[in-house]
């Protein structure tokens, strides 16, 4: 969400971002319609004003008759305000929603581009493991060594169900300890922070599409329930399942006024995480390259109002993921996302692809985002600066690590002949060996 003088001061630049990120959204509409806001709330405060000044206007009446002539001019404008009042509700509701879609401008080097086709390859690590034989799937190699169970994940869990078990359940921890111990030495404050949520940090970071939980095009689970408040009371906020740790992360200080010398703030927390993947019905169907829960170590950094801050600081958060790569000994690739491909929100993202052995293929297994204010003016987090003045601190975010498309590459590039798999040597001591060999 965007300041509205923000927005008037930069039309043209809005409408190209509006049309370059393929947003439904009329600028101009939401302009007029914000001019009726204004103008309709002016109308309330003067009339609120009025009308706090009955009571003195009628303690100095000196006659009766001027009594009852200004009670009665008290109830015309509180009947004025009464029909003003639903007018600018519905015309206010009409706003947030519009205000909603407002995007933020695209980086100068994000390319111009319709969709995740027009994304473009900006660097490459890494050569193709040569294998002497034809390299299995993570599916097959997961039965032989009797580490993954899918069979049993549906039947328990339904469609894109699993279990991990063995080596398997040991391998995706050690990969989220590594990782976890990764950020802390690098200086992030580790966090393991809440995977049930409120709403407004769903809104707030951007996982809702629009103001509300609309179970059609947000990838996320809605708990049915309801919990007890403090006082014993049924609440009737609704709670979600976080699909990453990001929301629960940047949540933490909604609402709050930061110190701009403990600023750049840098948070990692690890969850398990739950998508839907409503949007992607049919795509990734076999194996556990696209599930409902994974487990995931998040990058959060907020920082003050400079964009040339957050574009150093998020260069930082990927080299992290890049260095956690190639310490795995994962071939990957960095992407740059096009116009077409980011959300609203989204200043510049890069995602990093992870390359499979068993299909040839890269496919993506993270990403690092910068959000700018957009996050921040939905969660209401701002810093003051030296001088004592407030502004919103900007938010940014990055995959560290996430579980089911590493432990694919582990399996589907480490795999030998005899249908074992080797452990990358910055593992080895989590899992206390070195090899994974299939079980009789």
């Amino acid at each position: 969400m965007l300041d509205i003088k923000f927005i008037r001061e930069s039309q043209k630049e809005l409408k190209k971002a509006i049309k370059n990120k393929g947003i439904d959204l009329d600028l101009d509409k939401l302009l007029a319609v914000d001019d009726k806001r204004v103008g309709l709330l002016r109308e309330i405060e003067k009339l609120n004003a009025e009308k706090n000044n009955i009571n003195n206007l009628i303690r100095s009446a000196k006659t009766e008759k001027e009594r009852k002539k200004i009670i009665e001019d008290g109830r015309k404008i509180k009947n004025k305000i009464e029909t003003i009042e639903p007018k600018f509700k519905k015309i206010q509701q009409e706003f947030d929603l519009l205000m909603a879609k407002v995007p933020i401008i695209p980086s100068p080097d994000t390319p111009i581009g319709k969709n995740e086709a027009d994304n473009a390859e900006i660097y490459r690590w890494g050569e193709k493991p040569k294998l002497a034989f034809s390299p299995k799937d993570h599916i097959e190699l997961g039965k032989q060594l009797d580490i993954l169970d899918m069979e049993r994940g549906k039947k328990v869990a339904g469609y894109r169900g699993y279990y991990l078990k063995n080596e398997g359940a040991q391998l995706v921890m050690a990969m989220m300890m590594y990782a976890f111990n990764k950020m802390v030495k690098r200086g992030y404050i580790p966090m393991i922070p809440p995977t049930l949520v409120k709403g407004f940090s769903l809104f707030g970071t951007g996982y809702f599409k629009g103001l509300k939980y609309d179970d059609k095009v947000d990838e996320l689970y809605q708990i049915a329930g309801s919990d007890k408040e403090a006082g014993g009371a049924i609440s009737k906020e609704k709670k979600f399942l976080v699909g990453t740790a990001e929301p629960s992360l940047l949540a933490y200080y909604a609402g709050e006024v930061l110190k701009e010398e403990n600023l750049p703030l840098k948070i990692s927390g690890y969850s398990q995480c739950y998508r839907s993947e409503i949007g992607s019905y049919g795509k990734d169907t076999k194996g556990i390259y696209r599930v409902h829960e994974f487990m995931k170590i998040e990058q959060v950094i907020i920082c003050k109002a400079d964009i040339k801050e957050a574009e150093k600081l998020q260069e930082e958060m990927l080299g992290i993921s890049k260095e956690i790569l190639e310490e795995l000994g994962l071939l990957y690739r960095q992407i740059i996302i096009c116009a077409g491909d980011l959300s609203p929100g989204k200043y510049r993202q890069y995602d990093l692809e992870v390359y499979s052995a068993a299909n040839d293929w890269y496919r993506e297994c993270g990403s690092a985002s910068i959000f700018l204010d957009w996050q921040a003016r939905r969660l209401n987090v701002k810093y003051a600066d030296k001088e004592g003045k407030k502004k919103y601190v900007y938010m940014l975010n990055n995959t560290g690590l996430a579980s089911p498309r590493i432990l694919i590459a582990i399996l589907e590039n480490y795999q030998q002949a005899d249908g074992s798999v080797k452990i990358p040597k910055v593992l080895r001591e989590y899992m206390g060996k070195d090899i994974i060999r299939p079980r009789k």
